[in-house]
């Protein structure tokens, strides 16, 4: 049964990574935002679901190792597995504001996890910080988006869908997410624990891949369907929403304490991988992220998870 639900949750995560794209780019049509705003806001959001209710149950339910694992490796996947699978499928172009804002934000807000547990847990005051700047991330994005809009008069598609169905699209995509997030994320977990492996080695690929397969289902079709900016801005929110949201609402919920592994050899992957995203995607005029590029992100974390298995 294991089998069945792990291909039963990959289908639905596919189905609803379509939903959440059809809702977003009906959405930045609406309120005159750009696709990639809403990538890197609502879209993330909603495929960063996954991630927040598996790391705030794996906390309460005293696994800590899944809970940070699990944001650690989603982050990883993301960039690495995700970002080069898109672009191995489709070439995308690399907008400047990406590098001069987003990058810049999500890369301090890993450096800034890294520093809060260098004595091995996250406390309830760090994960308000977290909180706060989350917020702070959302409203300039969105103010600076619009303002740039009204300056340089930008025209939108007429919206496909009202302002209700596409609200009611992304609700039904962020479900359809979360419970096939679920049902891929036990199976795998199941079929691994069967294995002998260790928590902190679930959580840091099979679990991470399990609540990564929804940005990787709504990359994918954000690139099929040529909405390029959703794809590039759905990774970098969603790896920002996996640290200040995810485990700054588990954390104020409950101390996560982090194993010195996860410390010494995960988490510095992890800020490496993002730094070699910003190589990648210079210039900072007409960046583009090549299928060579996919490639070699793709090589990265396979090699990671090789590692992370053999260790």
């Amino acid at each position: 049964m294991d089998y069945l639900y792990l291909f039963l949750g990959f289908v639905i995560l596919l189905y609803s990574g379509d939903l959440l794209v059809k809702g977003g780019v009906a959405l930045s049509s609406h309120f005159k935002i750009s696709t990639l705003v809403v990538g890197v806001t609502v879209v993330s959001f909603g495929t960063s679901a996954p991630e927040l209710f598996v790391s705030l149950d794996a906390a309460l339910h005293g696994s800590p190792d899944i809970a940070i694992g699990n944001v650690i490796g989603s982050n990883i996947a993301n960039i690495a597995l995700v970002l080069g699978f898109t672009a191995i499928l489709m070439p995308l172009p690399v907008r400047s504001n990406s590098i001069k804002f987003d990058w810049p934000f999500m890369m301090g807000a890993s450096i800034l996890f890294y520093l809060f547990i260098l004595n091995q847990k996250l406390e309830y005051y760090e994960g308000i910080v977290f909180v706060i700047l989350l917020i702070v991330f959302m409203v300039w994005t969105i103010w600076k988006s619009r303002k740039e809009s009204r300056g340089l008069a930008t025209e939108f598609k007429e919206a496909k869908h009202s302002i209700p169905v596409a609200l009611l699209l992304i609700v039904a995509a962020s479900l359809g997410l979360y419970f096939g997030a679920n049902l891929l994320v036990d199976s795998a977990k199941n079929i691994a624990l069967d294995f002998g492996v260790s928590e902190r080695v679930v959580g840091l690929t099979l679990v991470a891949f399990g609540t990564s397969v929804p940005e990787l289902a709504t990359s994918a079709v954000a690139a099929y369907k040529k909405e390029m900016d959703i794809s590039i801005g759905n990774i970098i929110g969603s790896n920002i929403f996996n640290i200040l949201g995810v485990l700054g609402v588990t954390s104020i919920i409950k101390n996560i304490f982090i194993s010195q592994p996860i410390i010494s050899f995960d988490i510095l992957i992890m800020l490496g991988i993002s730094f070699l995203l910003f190589l990648l995607i210079l210039p900072l005029r007409k960046g583009k992220l090549h299928r060579w590029k996919g490639f070699l992100l793709l090589s990265v974390y396979l090699i990671y998870i090789y590692i992370v298995f053999t260790k």
